[in-house]
């Protein structure tokens, strides 16, 4: 029994020891920024997810493979430890949680895991992704929304013209960030949307994952939105408005009009829904 508790307690202090620092670095270089600020709200609900599937799989576990819990620590490990020293905390958050599922596996096994599969996929919007997808996502979307935004403004008369990510409206000039480009309300509303159908329709999982297409041309539609306004703002009221308090007001209203946007998709495609609930119960 004492060995038993002693064990628990080392195991214990090792996860600490290695949860702690990098989560850390996340909350203080990514959560603190607009592509961020969603993880310490999917944390929170990551847990109760997995405190709530707990109680339904806990029967299921039995301790995993030594054998490959081991080969999965030799893999995971070192590149933890790479990240971890120079510094790029992507990786690191990544590989951390990497070593907590070998651990999970090693003490419970594969049945809960895998019972457990949402949850596991949802705390990975707990991390910043990589910078080279950050460029290959954002650069065609940039692009994307500030022609359309411009030919749009230009038709309707305005004094607008630009080249890539660069627009001019009158004598101001504004660049089209990575933050105005539709990521970082992607992921956030990612995340938000499929806990949203998690939820809510985790029995359905055909029409689960049509909701969750509807996510991307929400998103990419609520920041063309976005763009359109700022670019107003600033042909109106300056460059100072629109970088000031308007910029981040209009990204926060943006986001709550995405959300409502997957609500309102979820309600007008609720006759399809009940007709793929018809076929199962046919079925």
């Amino acid at each position: 029994m004492r060995d038993a508790l002693a064990r628990h307690w080392l195991l214990t202090i090792g996860v600490l020891l290695l949860v702690l620092p990098t989560m850390y670095s996340v909350a203080t270089e990514n959560w603190s920024t607009e592509q961020g600020a969603h993880g310490p709200i999917v944390l929170a609900t990551g847990l109760w997810l997995f405190w709530r599937r707990w109680s339904e799989v806990g029967a299921l576990s039995a301790p995993g493979d030594t054998r490959i819990a081991g080969l999965g620590y030799v893999i995971a490990a070192p590149v933890y430890i790479a990240a971890r020293i120079i510094n790029v905390v992507e990786v690191e958050g990544f590989m951390m949680y990497a070593l907590l599922l070998i651990t999970a596996y090693w003490l419970i096994g594969f049945a809960p895991l895998r019972a457990m599969w949402f949850p596991i996929i949802y705390i990975f919007f707990i991390f910043p992704p990589p910078d080279s997808v950050v460029t290959m996502i954002t650069q065609p979307l940039k692009i994307g929304i500030s022609e359309t935004a411009i030919d749009l403004l230009y038709t309707l008369g305005y004094p607008i013209a630009g080249s890539g990510v660069t627009i001019i409206i009158g004598q101001y000039q504004l660049l089209i960030a990575a933050a105005c480009a539709g990521l970082n309300s992607l992921i956030s509303l990612s995340a938000i949307g499929l806990f949203y159908i998690y939820i809510r329709h985790n029995a359905n999982w055909r029409y689960a994952v049509l909701l969750m297409l509807a996510i991307v041309p929400v998103a990419i539609m609520a920041n063309f939105i976005r763009v359109l306004a700022l670019i107003l703002i600033t042909h109106y009221l300056g460059d100072e408005a629109a970088q000031g308090f308007l910029h981040n007001f209009s990204g926060i209203t943006m986001f709550l009009f995405s959300v409502l946007g997957i609500f309102g998709v979820d309600a007008l495609a609720s006759p399809l829904r009940h007709r793929l609930a018809g076929r199962k119960g046919a079925a």
